[in-house]
């Protein structure tokens, strides 16, 4: 089985490293690929326009996108994902510390698929991360 492809877009190393940890024995297996803000998340998105043509890069299946970064943050990247037409097709779960009904809203207002409150337990972040990928991997269907 080939692993289920993960962009995990997170500037916080400490959130880098609980997600790293929480996918190591994850059933099914992932392939994580870590970006730490949006702009570093397009350069893997989309090679060609940083004059790297890489006829070798798969986007992922799903990206798990946080809001609060420097540089691009995720509701600006998220924006930018929906509005291309090589990229609107991967889902986006806003995975992020935000409870603001105001964050909530403007994710959905731009297409995001899904909008989950990091937990601040380690138990109960590693167990929301499988619950959001075993939905994207297993019980929903993706395109090719």
């Amino acid at each position: 089985m080939k692993p289920f492809q993960i962009l995990l877009v997170e500037d916080n190393e400490g959130d880098v490293e609980m997600t790293l940890r929480a996918f190591k024995t994850a059933e099914p297996p992932c392939s994580l690929t870590v970006a730490h803000d949006g702009v570093h998340a397009l350069e893997i998105l989309r090679p060609e326009q940083d004059g790297k043509p890489d006829s070798k890069v798969h986007p992922p299946h799903l990206i798990l996108l946080d809001i609060n970064m420097p540089r691009m943050d995720g509701k600006e990247l998220l924006e930018v994902v929906k509005s291309d037409a090589r990229l609107r097709h991967i889902p986006v779960v806003m995975f992020t510390s935000s409870e603001s009904p105001n964050d909530i809203r403007e994710c959905y207002e731009r297409h995001a698929s899904c909008y989950v409150v990091k937990p601040f337990n380690g138990k109960k972040y590693a167990q929301a991360l499988h619950e959001v990928v075993n939905f994207w991997s297993t019980t929903s269907r993706l395109p090719n």
